[in-house]
């Protein structure tokens, strides 16, 4: 999600808004929810010292700041403060996402911002608020997603909290997801959701197997076995992706287009089926993306998974070309996000491609 402002610069921010034309309700429910979180917040330092902490949370706040150590330590992410607080949402997510797409393209909607530029996806601290305007979109004729999201960073601007939405996760979930939200501090490109997300998930896999490594934890079986499930997933998906993106290229009438599209992604669920049922018959758990799939299928769900998973493998070949040196991977991928729009895309395609042939 977008960085949101402090009262300080509230009033600047609806002055441009008014003269640029911006959404001045959409601005004014982003500012008021970063400041409801910077006004809740709680240091961690004081809250272990508190008699009356349950032991659940005592647990997690404390794993959070040797999860927080690590990162900085031996991951080399940014320490601005950020993760020394607690603020609890009381709820499930702390913003919803609104993704979107036209009927007939994959190429997701983008929105422009104050200070972060374009993304590809619009939050909202209200889920009502957040599916009213996805319903605005649908009424248009574009295909539409909402996601809730456990956290998201504001690039270093101010303190992220601890939210008890990242808690309530994995001990590893979570560990990994603290190392995602810090590698946008550490690098974030303009206008490249793709490149920000593919970065930073990047950079939470390898915090997640480096975490559980030194912390003792075995993780060859069950992480690999969930790795492989993920990586059918997308395969099934980048099958569908290539399917769409010839039939909204070709010349048919669009409702023809129409039905044709709905059976790809009917044959897509299908599919996802068929797969959970082979993992359940080898005894397998974990089944990644299944509440994407418990949901309708459309341009906007593809999109926002796109986003985040595109790009994964062009960082991991760096890092592998970097033997593993966090220094060298975070100075090329930055070097790779200075490159102009089309050079860089060309680049990763390169990388993505040397990344499948790697054994």
């Amino acid at each position: 999600m977008i960085p949101c402002l402090s009262k300080k610069l509230l009033i600047a921010v609806l002055t441009i808004t008014l003269l640029s034309g911006c959404s001045i309700p959409y601005y004014w429910q982003a500012a008021r929810g970063q400041m409801r979180i910077v006004q809740g917040r709680e240091p961690v330092a004081e809250l272990l010292t508190r008699d009356d902490l349950s032991t659940g949370l005592r647990e997690r706040l404390e794993v959070s700041q040797a999860a927080l150590e690590f990162a900085h330590g031996e991951m080399l992410l940014p320490d601005n403060g950020s993760y020394t607080n607690y603020y609890d949402t009381g709820d499930l997510y702390i913003v919803w996402n609104v993704f979107a797409a036209p009927e007939f393209s994959l190429e997701p909607r983008t929105w422009c911002y104050l200070v972060v530029g374009c993304i590809s996806y619009r939050g909202y601290f209200s889920e009502a608020k957040a599916r009213s305007y996805s319903d605005k979109l649908a009424a248009k004729g574009a295909d539409v997603y909402v996601s809730g999201v456990a956290a998201y960073s504001t690039l270093g601007r101010f303190r992220d909290p601890l939210l008890n939405t990242m808690l309530q996760m994995s001990e590893a979930d979570f560990a990994g997801l603290l190392f995602h939200e810090l590698a946008h501090q550490q690098l974030y490109i303009q206008d490249d959701s793709a490149f920000n997300e593919g970065f930073a998930t990047a950079v939470e896999a390898e915090g997640q197997r480096r975490w559980q490594q030194a912390r003792g934890v075995t993780v060859a079986a069950r992480t690999a076995e969930f790795m492989t499930q993920k990586r059918q997933v997308m395969a099934l998906i980048d099958g569908t992706r290539a399917k769409l993106e010839e039939l909204y290229a070709s010349e048919i009438d669009q409702e023809q287009k129409r039905a044709r599209k709905q059976l790809l992604f009917a044959e897509l669920k299908l599919e996802f089926i068929a797969l959970s049922e082979s993992w359940a018959r080898d005894g397998l758990e974990r089944r990644p993306y299944s509440g994407l799939f418990a949901m309708e299928l459309n341009n906007a769900s593809l999109g926002a998974v796109a986003t985040y998973a595109d790009y994964v493998p062009a960082f991991e070949q760096l890092l592998e070309q970097c033997a593993g040196e966090l220094d060298c991977f975070y100075e090329r991928a930055a070097d790779l996000g200075d490159l102009d729009a089309d050079t860089r895309e060309a680049r990763i395609a390169e990388l993505v491609a040397a990344a499948r042939k790697s054994p």
